[in-house]
């Protein structure tokens, strides 16, 4: 595995686990896509690129040589102007008003290791010797614009990270108007497309399509990665499975607005370009300055969504999520939420807290309500101060009584937003995004506060900080619950408004960096309105998300399942929640709540001192089996079995990395009459070691658990679950 070039033939071979991806220069000067699939084992790829001429409306690049056209040229990055009349990945405003560039290779550089993106989030490697990274240097001649591309190869995963950095060399002004993060044009169209989209409270479902000519495309023009769609595509070979065939994804490292398309030319070539929203983007690049942009992370597999999910799962889990926590056990925790709302006390508070240490909990979270004069969603965000109406002895001494009970102590905030209703916008009305002479719009009743300016970075660090410090806390749930609107910042000047909502996440992004690393000790988890942005850029800060306002089990099957395809499960937060159910009112039993809830980040949200005798001893049962499981769930190989997105049925398990321990969960959504005798057929285990079933005490071998399967008992009533424990004899 590494990078490889042929000098002779300008030709560079990428190897990672078990693929290859192969970039020629065609004449020495155009960087042409050649190859990306199974791994070739030699190092030099001796099949040149087909080219022949087409027609007068592919126009030639080259004069001496007709064949090439950049119409037709399958481009490792295209730009506009020269030909290529699909969508490019750059776009520049030059300073005579035109927008055509032309860049034509220069060098290379091949080092080990991967270098940081310098203010983004990105996947890392701790030795050297985990990858290699090529940098390859495109230039255009006129404006000396420099194009950087830089790939890197993870040597022990399937795996190719991309990014791009633009250099301006030259003397004029130039604004970038579209920067996308990686380019791969597919010799052929025979693909489907999968893309994660939905809305509130119905995140991340999956949804498939043919490709066809013209562009198929998912976005964002939201500010944030979004509910409606989510940074992640795949293209899927028509004979693909869950388990077999080759499919291919994209995944961005950014949690703004995104662009991920797949556009079909005239001869059949699918170019998938991912980045930044060009929609409503540009940059001013001055003389000297660059521009880098997000990480692209590319994944190849040939067993089918299920290996290509297990690749992103390994690599977010341990490549891209750092800190103590990325690998240690997360608590179980009491969010008191859809408990209490903002109707609460210190009282109330410990009454819950003290029930959830009773039934071995680990965490109480103090949510919404608890600063300014906070009863509703209408005031006070920006006001972090204790509301002492609520909290007579202070938030010091709640954590201290709450961690006295031998529970740790978390807390809500949502630092990013102001309430007009708040002594921080009366103070600073021009802090907020606005546009001068507009009106700005609400969303439940707050604006955004304009992280493009680092006077309102520097205020978030510091009365968040003050409030951390203040209390043992040890757990942050960090909320954001509206999108942009009038987008513009009171600093900027007019040449520069297009850029603020970039700035924004770039100072998100310095914020987070900041605080997370003031407060080691604390676990962080990402929340906008629950799965509004759940993405990797997120994940680099903090390495768990909640995954949706949904707490509904029946929902939470596709939410879970969907958001599986790329994130790993140590990366949901999943709580189990009163019935009826607070969102689609739906009355689901407490096991099949649990055991929905269990297959993430553990915990509760209702009120714990209005249980039955019966639902608290279900409740220890679902705790203490949890603690059991813990270590294989969150960081144990995920697989699916059966698709919520295909029928009434759905199961899922984790087989520990050693193939020693395996959990499992069936679901059954609705009851029907005289239903057929099923079998559950497991995956992953070791097809020779022997197995004992904890439910029956059966001793199985892993060939008959995963051929033959589980004998399914008949299920009565709808929405019921059954667990599966499966240790090695």
């Amino acid at each position: 595995m590494g990078i490889y070039y042929d000098d002779n033939r300008k030709v560079f071979h990428l190897q990672s686990e078990k693929s290859s991806y192969i970039i020629e220069m065609i004449k020495g000067v155009i960087p042409a896509h050649v190859y990306w699939g199974p791994q070739l084992a030699g190092r030099e790829f001796q099949h040149p690129l087909n080219l022949v001429e087409r027609c007068s409306f592919s126009p030639t690049y080259l004069q001496e040589d007709k064949n090439i056209s950049l119409d037709t040229l399958p481009s490792e990055f295209p730009s506009y102007g020269n030909g290529d009349f699909r969508e490019p990945a750059l776009e520049v405003h030059l300073v005579d008003g035109t927008t055509v560039t032309d860049f034509r290779y220069k060098s290379y550089t091949i080092n080990k290791g991967k270098p940081a993106l310098k203010g983004l989030p990105a996947t890392y490697v701790e030795s050297d010797e985990e990858a290699e990274t090529l940098e390859i240097i495109l230039q255009d001649d006129k404006t000396g614009l420099i194009a950087a591309l830089s790939y890197t190869v993870f040597n022990d995963q399937d795996v190719i990270t991309r990014s791009v950095r633009i250099e301006n060399l030259g003397k004029d002004n130039l604004v970038l108007k579209r920067v996308l993060s990686a380019n791969v044009d597919f010799h052929d169209s025979d693909y489907d497309m999968l893309q994660l989209s939905g809305t509130w409270t119905r995140e991340r479902h999956i949804h498939k399509r043919p490709l066809v000519p013209g562009i198929q495309r998912i976005d964002s023009k939201r500010g944030s990665s979004s509910h409606q769609q989510n940074p992640y595509m795949a293209l899927l070979a028509k004979d693909a499975t869950e388990d077999h065939g080759e499919v291919y994804g994209f995944s961005l490292v950014y949690s703004g607005s995104f662009l991920a398309q797949a556009e079909v030319d005239q001869y059949g070539i699918s170019r998938v370009g991912i980045g930044i929203q060009p929609f409503n983007f540009q940059w001013l690049l001055e003389p000297g300055e660059s521009f880098q942009a997000p990480e692209a992370v590319l994944v190849r597999s040939s067993e089918g969504l299920g290996g290509l999910s297990r690749t992103y799962h390994r690599l977010y889990r341990t490549r891209l999520c750092r800190g103590e926590f990325r690998d240690s056990k997360r608590p179980i925790l009491i969010n008191n939420w859809e408990a209490t709302y903002f109707n609460f006390n210190a009282d109330k508070i410990k009454e819950i807290a003290k029930a959830g240490k009773e039934l071995g909990l680990e965490l109480f979270v103090l949510d919404d309500g608890w600063f300014g004069k906070r009863d509703n969603d209408d005031s006070s965000l920006g006001d972090w101060v204790e509301d002492r109406r609520k909290l007579p002895e202070g938030l010091g001494k709640l954590g201290e009584d709450i961690t006295a009970m031998g529970m740790e102590f978390g807390l809500w905030f949502e630092p990013e937003m102001v309430s007009p209703e708040s002594d921080l916008y009366r103070e600073h009305p021009d802090w907020c995004l606005h546009v001068p002479g507009h009106k700005s719009s609400l969303a439940r009743q707050q604006l955004v506060l304009d992280l493009s300016r680092k006077d309102v970075c520097d205020y978030i660090v510091e009365s968040v900080s003050s409030v951390l410090s203040s209390a043992p806390i040890t757990y942050v749930k960090w909320d954001m619950n509206r999108n942009m609107t009038e987008i513009g910042s009171a600093l900027l000047p007019a040449e520069r408004q297009r850029e603020t909502a970039h700035r924004y996440i770039l100072g998100l992004y310095d914020v987070l960096e900041r605080i997370v690393s003031r407060f080691p000790h604390i676990l962080f988890e990402s929340c906008s309105g629950g799965g509004g942005r759940f993405d990797p850029g997120m994940l680099y800060y903090m390495p768990q998300t909640w995954t949706s306002d949904d707490t509904d089990a029946v929902e939470r099957l596709k939410i879970q399942y969907g958001t599986s395809m790329v994130y790993p499960a140590s990366s949901m937060g999943a709580h189990v929640s009163a019935v009826p159910n607070h969102q689609v009112h739906r009355i689901t039993p407490l096991e099949t709540r649990g055991h929905v809830a269990m297959s993430g980040n553990f915990g509760y949200e209702l009120d714990l001192t209005k249980l039955t005798e019966a639902e608290r001893e279900d409740i220890r049962k679902q705790v203490s089996e949890y603690k059991e499981l813990r270590m294989l769930i969150q960081y144990g190989d995920f697989y699916r079995l059966l698709s919520p997105f295909e029928g009434n049925e759905t199961a899922w398990m984790f087989v520990s990395a050693d193939k020693k321990e395996a959990f499992a969960t069936y679901f059954q959504v609705l009851a029907g009459p005289n239903p057929p005798l099923r079998r559950l057929r497991l995956k992953g285990l070791d097809p020779a070691k022997s197995y004992k079933l904890e439910l029956n005490g059966g001793v199985y071998r892993g060939d008959e658990l995963m051929h033959f399967g589980l004998t399914l008992p008949q299920l009565e009533g709808d929405f019921r679950s059954l667990l599966f424990v499966l240790r090695e004899v």
